[in-house]
Formats: C-alpha cells, structure tokens, sequence
C-alpha cells in the first residue's frame, strides 16, 4: 500500500510539472535495496504515461507555448543522452549524494522564493 501512495503522491507532483522524481527516487532507495541508478531509470520509465497524461491537460488548457516547448524539447534529448552516460560512469554511491544535494538546493531556492514573495505582500 505504501507504494501505491508514493507512486500518487508522485503523479500529483508530476502533474504539477514540478517533477515526481523528487519523491520517488528517494521513496524507491529507502524502500528497496536497488540503485541509484536503477531507482533513476524506474523514474524514466514511470515519468512516460505520467508526463503524457499531464502534457495534454495542459495543451487543451493552452498552457504550453508549443514553439518553445519543442525548443527546449530538442534540447532535453541531448541533455538526456548526456545525463545518462553520466549517471552510468559515476559510482551509485555519489550519484546518491549528487542527487541528495540537489535536492537540497532545490529546497532551499524554494525557501527562500517563498520568503521573498511574502515579503512583497
């Protein structure tokens, strides 16, 4: 049952366009004993139908500047080409840490947005 809340807890992020993986590659490491890199290619895997179904919801609510969106997209291949060679000749272990320190970052950027916007109003 636990998994099946991580995998909706997920898809509601996902569908957000915030990106399910924040939640789900640490949920797949503290729960399993696989890899990291493993843990990120079930995240590919399930970000597929899941970034499908949230891309045309937000089509039809004319959300997406198409143009731009397929600029980047082309973009993204390369980067995805290049992330996956790298997450394949780093060790599990420091792409665990690389991960868990993104993470970080992450969080703390949205601290301290959250602060400024408050300060603003």
């Amino acid at each position: 049952m636990i998994k099946v809340l991580v995998g909706f807890a997920s898809g509601i992020i996902s569908g957000m366009g915030i990106g399910g993986g924040a939640v789900l590659i640490p949920a797949l490491l503290f729960m399993t004993s696989i890899s990291q890199q493993t843990a990120q290619g079930i995240n590919l895997v399930y970000f597929l139908p899941t970034a499908a179904v949230s891309l045309i919801i937000h089509i039809k609510k004319k959300n997406v500047e198409i143009k731009t969106a397929a600029i980047i997209g082309a973009a993204g291949i390369f980067g995805a080409f290049a992330g996956a060679w790298a997450a394949m000749a780093i060790e599990g272990e420091i792409l665990r840490r690389l991960f868990g320190v993104f993470l970080l970052l992450v969080g703390a950027h949205e601290i301290y947005k959250g602060i400024r916007i408050s300060k603003t109003t």
